[in-house]
């Protein structure tokens, strides 16, 4: 006679931290939903659907996840206890070390999850770039914080900032996949900011001098 009993307890969390991780190493349209199921613990399609909905409402809150952990790397671009190159600084710093950590998936999952999606999945593609936006709004709030405090010098190479440490910001998720180390990022990112030091407006009794 077949033994019965309570059906093992599902365990939601752990469930979409397995799915982030596997969404984080292949990117959305290479994992497949049998892949899902399996990393979260063997689960059935009924459990899957019932518990997240869809493979793009799973991915969406998966996106959600990321920012509320690994992505809070970012923070400081709107911390305004920090100076604007500080809170630059750090996001960058912060986001080179978390991204070359090799306790997870490397690289980041905002720039890599969804690159080159099919028409169909064409929502999951503008999800990211909505929030690859909202990065590069905050550093541009951070500019001009510091272009209006008189931080940094109204020129038109101060407008190109923003452009330049997004650029950076992002493409680290390439380097680091590809195998960088924080310790060569970090070299990187002290070069980068001599380019806002060489822009910043000089103290006026050390402009006189």
């Amino acid at each position: 006679m077949a033994r019965t009993g309570r059906p093992r307890e599902f365990d939601r969390d752990k469930a979409l931290d397995a799915a982030l991780t596997l969404f984080w190493t292949q990117g959305y349209e290479p994992t497949s939903l049998n892949q899902l199921k399996a990393c979260m613990g063997n689960i059935s399609p009924a459990s899957l659907y019932a518990a997240f909905g869809s493979k793009e409402a799973l991915f969406r809150e998966v996106v959600q996840r990321y920012l509320e952990t690994y992505g809070q790397v970012i923070a400081p671009l709107w911390d305004k206890t920090l100076t604007p190159r500080d809170a630059i600084e750090q996001t960058l710093r912060r986001s080179a070390h978390m991204q070359t950590t090799r306790s997870h998936p490397t690289g980041c999952l905002i720039v890599l999850g969804a690159s080159n999606c099919s028409p169909e999945n064409q929502s999951v593609q503008t999800l990211l770039a909505a929030e690859r936006a909202r990065t590069r709004k905050g550093i541009k709030a951070c500019v001009n914080r510091a272009t209006a405090n008189g931080e940094l010098a109204a020129l038109p190479a101060t407008e190109t900032l923003p452009t330049l440490f997004t650029t950076f910001l992002h493409g680290m998720a390439c380097e680091a996949r590809d195998g960088d180390r924080a310790k060569k990022l970090d070299a990187a990112i002290t070069t980068l900011m001599q380019v806002w030091d060489s822009l910043a407006v000089l103290p006026k009794s050390a402009s006189s001098r």
